[in-house]
């Protein structure tokens, strides 16, 4: 069984930075691709980062691209997602997912058929 547990949200003041974790268990991870996403109340979910099982091919959606930055330890089985410059904007519930699709397409890698379970996710809230 699939078993992923994120960390590392909190509260910031916009302008901060915060570095997301996820950790997958149940799986070898390094055959897995692992997203990043986002639910905000009221919101739609939003597939905020993307990263092959090589660390290889990265994707970002527009409303983060240039701020946050995914990245890969395979070693240690973990994907961070680096939170810079956070806006009000960017206050949600973080989660990840894992998928073993060869997903190439940054317009639709977040497609929600592509994707397998996830974990509780990690809040992150940015004060103004």
């Amino acid at each position: 069984e699939v078993q992923l547990v994120e960390s590392g949200g909190g509260l910031v003041q916009a302008g901060g930075s915060l570095r997301l974790s996820c950790t997958a268990s149940g799986i070898t991870f390094d055959d897995w691709n692992i997203g990043w996403f986002r639910q905000a109340p009221g919101k739609e979910r939003e597939g905020v980062s993307y990263i092959d099982s090589s660390g290889g091919t990265t994707f970002y959606s527009d409303s983060v691209k240039g701020r946050f930055t995914i990245s890969r330890d395979n070693a240690k089985k973990m994907v961070y997602l680096h939170l810079n410059n956070l806006e009000p904007e960017d206050t949600a519930l973080y989660y990840c997912r894992v998928t073993q699709v060869l997903l190439t397409s940054e317009d639709h890698w977040s497609t929600d058929v592509f994707w397998g379970p996830r974990g509780q996710g990690t809040q992150v809230t940015v004060s103004s």
